[in-house]
């Protein structure tokens, strides 16, 4: 399995993935198996049923929406619903939750960890990982705007006249965002979805292990489920479409492996915006079976 991982690692970066970086993946990943422990349902069946819904839907007079949510559950949705699908529970700033402040944290407003830890005692849980792009009003930015050491190539600045018209556009909104940085000089940012969603940038390993660290993250804390969000712009190569390009698929799989190596038996579901005769046949070359509106699981 670690061979496999490796392998990816040197098909998407080359030496830019250095051993240090190697050494500091394999440390995260050593801490997350000591993490883990809930295990994993082998394998989906027609018993599983999926409800869909925001971490601040239900709400009562003494409670936040999260423990509101786990006694209704608790109480009358249990015996239908095998799995709960919470749509993005994190500090956000725009896009309904997708346009993520905080990875790490749950929005306090809705409640906190310990209340989707209870729901993940009844239930089975499945987390977005919001992976292209995240808030222009997070930490990260705003050290990447002041130029902190560390952040200097967590997002993807372009020279504005680049010729980008083969890129695939999903929203009729410019694809490049100028902004200020600290010594005053003006970088025009790839933002895919608005100027609140700035894309991370894949090229860099920092941002790889960041987002690694997410993910690790959410499957401690209770995701047998993982939707990755937008998942098809991972990757940007000027000149071409910019969507589900060979090494967003690479870093899929290396995701997989990932996985797979911390806690087998976790379901990774990838939205993916194909015509559907292109999504069955993706889905029968690499993955378990398509879901729900174009979904696809790996």
């Amino acid at each position: 399995m670690k061979q496999k991982i490796t392998d990816y690692l040197d098909e998407i970066y080359g030496g830019t993935f250095t051993a240090t970086h190697l050494q500091k993946l394999v440390t995260r990943l050593e801490s997350a198996k000591r993490l883990i422990t809930q295990r994993r349902k082998k394998h989906w069946d027609e018993s599983d049923v999926v409800l869909i819904t925001y971490a601040d839907q239900f709400h009562s007079n003494d409670l936040k929406p999260l423990p509101t949510f786990n006694q209704f559950y608790h109480q009358w949705l249990q015996s239908i619903f095998s799995h709960v699908h919470l749509l993005p529970f994190y500090p956000w700033s725009s896009d309904d939750g997708f346009s993520v402040i905080d990875y790490h944290q749950v929005a306090s407003e809705a409640g906190e960890w310990q209340d989707i830890q209870q729901l993940g005692e009844c239930s089975h849980l499945m987390f977005d990982f919001v992976c292209n792009h995240m808030s222009a009003k997070s930490e990260w930015f705003k050290n990447y705007l002041q130029q902190h050491p560390g952040f200097e190539d967590f997002f993807i600045a372009v020279d504005p006249q680049t010729d980008l018209s083969a890129v695939t556009r999903p929203r009729a909104l410019p694809l490049l965002t100028p902004f200020q940085m600290r010594d005053h000089s003006t970088r025009h940012l790839w933002t895919t979805f608005s100027d609140d969603q700035i894309d991370l940038n894949y090229r860099s390993p920092e941002v790889l292990l960041a987002m690694v660290d997410v993910l690790l993250c959410y499957l401690a804390k209770g995701a047998e489920y993982v939707r990755l969000d937008a998942v098809g712009f991972m990757w940007k190569e000027p000149g071409t479409s910019c969507i589900h390009l060979e090494k967003t698929h690479l870093i899929i799989k290396l995701l997989r492996s990932i996985i797979d190596n911390v806690a087998p038996g976790t379901v990774i579901i990838t939205e993916t915006n194909v015509p559907h005769k292109d999504n069955i046949v993706d889905s029968i070359c690499q993955c378990n079976t398509p879901f729900n509106y174009l979904f696809r699981c790996f």
